[in-house]
């Protein structure tokens, strides 16, 4: 399944137009508030599919029956240009745990690259509901490695990967590799150039929100 919230009008697709403008990408902090807050509205989407369970709460003037969070889920990301949506969705998701994943594209000299994935971080996802941020979701590579990684350590219950804009191209490569995931994107594009990057797009997520990075 895969939902573009960009499809109605609302703050969301207002979001996004300042991710993409030239114009205001010069503004760090702006530009990783806008995915932080993208990720919010996600995130209280993603929470209405949750499992929930009656809970009799004390309150000072006598007791009421509250619905909460039946199990927490596991909050991932792919390092560097997913924290700012992670963050996005800890600030929902408070108490829940956090996995960290490194991958990144590795170029070589002659234009391709590969995915490597040197470090992760991951509590137990053993039968447990899995919220994977990547920003960009280009080609697909990085995500499906990073799942890959991810079943290594255990069977995950379901999960929703999030991302501000996705091209279709990598959403085709997702769902054939994870068909029961459900995708949230503040936008889909249609175009990847040949380097793999999405077409319009906003450029590089990692450098407009931290800086431009040495290339090793």
């Amino acid at each position: 399944m895969v939902i573009n919230l960009s499809e109605q009008h609302s703050l969301v697709s207002n979001w996004v137009s300042e991710l993409r403008n030239v114009d205001i990408q010069n503004d760090r902090m702006r530009f990783r508030r806008n995915l932080e807050r993208i990720a919010e509205v996600i995130g209280y989407e993603i929470s209405k599919k949750l499992e929930s369970v009656d809970t009799l709460i004390k309150t000072p003037m006598g007791e009421s029956n509250s619905k909460l969070i039946k199990d927490q889920p596991v909050l991932a990301t792919i390092l560097r240009a997913g924290l700012p949506m992670h963050n996005g969705l800890l600030n929902y998701f408070d108490k829940a745990d956090n996995a960290f994943l490194s991958a990144y594209r590795k170029h070589h000299p002659d234009g391709s690259f590969e995915i490597s994935l040197e470090y992760m971080s991951c509590p137990s996802i053993e039968n447990r509901i899995l919220i994977l941020s990547d920003p960009m979701l280009a080609t697909g590579a990085s995500l499906v490695k990073s799942i890959e990684h991810l079943r290594e350590v255990g069977k995950f219950k379901a999960i929703h990967i999030v991302c501000a804009i996705a091209c279709t191209v990598g959403i085709d490569t997702v769902m054939k590799a994870e068909p029961a995931a459900t995708i949230w994107c503040g936008d889909i594009d249609n175009e990847l150039t040949n380097k793999g990057y999405i077409v319009p797009g906003l450029g590089d997520a990692g450098d407009l929100a931290y800086g431009t990075k040495m290339q090793h």
